[in-house]
């Protein structure tokens, strides 16, 4: 039998090459997609020359999405079982102060990327029994996180659609998951806010917050391409989170609201 294949973009880092190596280590094949072809060349190392195939792309083309799975889909003998939607960048900072650039980037990658993927791979995906769309969100996307308000927006976006699609492709026989982790250390929190000298990671680490490690998620992700859960919850503070938007909703705005206070006087 032909293998299973599974798509990945933002797959030279993080989330997407853990996930990579998880999905190999069962036997699948994998196409890793990234605008970084250093960091591609050498992710590639990792895997049997012919279980693995690398597209430097950017997710905001819809004429790259279409020439990469194409010819993804031709090397996997005509399978993509999964595509993970899982690229994307943070832009710290207050929305106020955030460049119009910036905002640009954040809502291209984050937003268009995953819906221009979605879209190029739905035939593919209906033409597999049992194919599965999994679209990497947040727990920014369980409730809005002052200071990374643009971040937050589209990762709502990706959860709303994720949800949506969820019931539009069920009679495709394509099943559709949101992965929420909370704070993973990859390359994104290397992220500096404006107007400070402080990246993501060191306010993660001061406010006595854990990191998951990525292999935890990319285990999250392969339970939910075989599971029945629309909402791939990961890590304890976006479980803490979910928790508390359903129950103590006016506790986190409370808190929100005293950190952007403490960091103004600070």
């Amino acid at each position: 039998m032909t293998a299973k294949a599974i798509f990945i973009t933002g797959g030279a880092s993080g989330i997407g090459l853990a996930v990579a190596k998880h999905f190999a280590a069962q036997g699948w094949r994998v196409g890793l997609a990234d605008v970084n072809a250093a960091g591609l060349e050498a992710a590639k190392a990792g895997f049997a020359a012919d279980k693995v195939n690398t597209y430097v792309m950017d997710v905001r083309d819809r004429g790259q999405w279409d020439a990469a799975l194409k010819d993804f889909v031709a090397a996997s003998g005509g399978r993509l079982d999964v595509m993970f939607n899982n690229a994307g960048i943070a832009v710290g900072g207050t929305f106020a102060d955030t460049s119009a650039e910036d905002m640009d980037r954040v809502l291209g990658i984050n937003i268009n990327g995953v819906i221009y993927g979605a879209y190029a791979a739905h035939p593919y995906l209906k033409a597999t029994p049992g194919s599965c769309l999994v679209n990497t969100a947040s727990a920014a996307g369980i409730y809005g996180s002052a200071g990374l308000a643009l971040y937050s927006a589209g990762k709502f976006a990706v959860r709303g659609l994720s949800e949506a699609l969820d019931g539009e492709w069920a009679p495709d026989g394509i099943k559709v998951r949101v992965l929420m982790p909370s704070f993973i250390d990859t390359p994104l929190l290397d992220t500096v806010a404006p107007g400070t000298n402080r990246t993501a990671r060191e306010g993660v680490r001061d406010a006595g917050l854990e990191f998951t490690p990525v292999e935890v998620v990319a285990k999250a992700v392969w339970d939910g391409v075989h599971g029945d859960k629309v909402h791939l919850i990961v890590g304890k503070t976006a479980k803490r989170l979910a928790f508390a938007a359903r129950w103590m909703p006016g506790a986190i705005r409370k808190q929100a609201r005293n950190r952007i206070l403490e960091t103004r006087r600070g």
